[in-house]
């Protein structure tokens, strides 16, 4: 068995290794772009500046969703350029995602930047957010497969689900912290499900419909990318409230602040007990959690539990995601692969 940093070193490289198979195909449909969108998905993507100079310091981030489709193609037997396609499809569309999301959650930074509505304003970012969006269901419907029409149903497909997570993210904010009408565990998981994980999943299955493989292969690496979701955003929500700021770009105890249900609270406040019930009325009192409070809210989630919780959570579903590559067969390099990437997405410090 590898060691945990052997399995980074090999993630590292598949990642790198499918970022520069796919970018040529990246950046020619960014250029397909209205120049003036373009020039914002360029920003969106680090490619540039707000001024649309080119920025070799920008942050791309990670490139996980291109991995995940090519290596999905890989998995099933297919040659890697297969997916291209459908890995430029799921970058445009976890793109235009950020876009949008940071409008509606009022988030004015984004990789430690001005994100594209406070560089551009808000219009031209929904406007960006929507070319998109258009062009990556454009990219797959003209990927030049038998499977293409296929790809377009899974994609389309993710694209309904993204829209139910965000409904139902959005819905939660103005829900209850405690009482009938409060969010439970169950519901939090099947949003992260959806809105996290749903894109996740089709990534990796779009790589494996372009390579040919059948539907129940699919499904199951689906499976998978929608555990590596959920494990992703219980990772995700405790970097919210205790992750370094120079590494998230948020002020510590962020999520805490702008009163998130996130899963440490929420575990926190089911566990019950004395520092949930005190965490309770915390959150329920009027006035905002800054400073102090926010950093004795944080300490009452962690008391109660939900610390802990939520990295049982983001393991189990990991275990998950691992088993799901267990259950069919695979080209055994790629399982290898796609075992190690799966690590490297939750490796953040968490």
């Amino acid at each position: 068995m590898s060691s945990p940093i052997d399995s980074q070193g090999v993630a590292a490289c598949a990642v790198a290794r499918c970022r520069e198979l796919v970018r040529p195909a990246l950046v020619e449909a960014v250029g397909r772009l209205h120049p003036w969108t373009g020039e914002m998905a360029a920003y969106a993507l680090g490619w540039s500046d707000a001024a649309g100079t080119p920025d070799p310091g920008g942050s791309e981030g990670k490139g996980v969703r291109q991995a995940l489709a090519v290596l999905g193609a890989e998995a099933v037997g297919a040659d890697g350029g297969v997916a291209v396609a459908g890995a430029v499809a799921t970058e445009l569309v976890h793109t235009f995602s950020l876009l949008h999301d940071d409008i509606m959650d009022g988030d004015g930074l984004r990789r430690q930047r001005p994100a594209v509505w406070k560089a551009y304003g808000t219009g031209p970012a929904v406007l960006a957010g929507d070319a998109l969006l258009a062009m990556a269901v454009q990219t797959l419907a003209e990927a030049p497969s038998p499977w293409a029409a296929a790809a377009v149903r899974n994609l389309c497909g993710t694209l309904n689900a993204l829209v139910h997570g965000q409904a139902d993210d959005l819905r939660f904010e103005q829900r209850p912290w405690s009482g009938s009408g409060a969010v439970e565990w169950e519901q939090y998981r099947s949003m992260a499900e959806l809105k996290t994980g749903a894109l996740l999943g089709c990534a990796i299955g779009l790589g494996a419909v372009l390579g040919g493989a059948p539907a129940g292969t699919v499904s199951v690496l689906e499976r998978a990318g929608r555990h590596l979701g959920v494990a992703f955003q219980a990772v995700d929500d405790l970097l919210g409230i205790w992750g370094d700021p120079e590494v998230t770009g948020k002020p510590v105890h962020s999520d805490l602040r702008q009163y998130k249900k996130t899963y440490p609270v929420l575990a926190a406040l089911a566990a019950g007990g004395k520092a949930a019930r005190e965490l309770t009325a915390l959150l329920e009192s009027p006035g905002q959690l800054q400073g102090t409070a926010a950093a004795h809210a944080a300490a009452l989630v962690e008391e109660a539990g939900g610390r802990a919780a939520t990295r049982a959570e983001a393991r189990r579903h990991l275990d998950s995601a691992r088993h799901c590559l267990r259950e069919t067969p695979l080209a055994p390099e790629a399982a290898g692969d796609l075992d190690a990437l799966f690590t490297y997405v939750l490796d953040r410090s968490w």
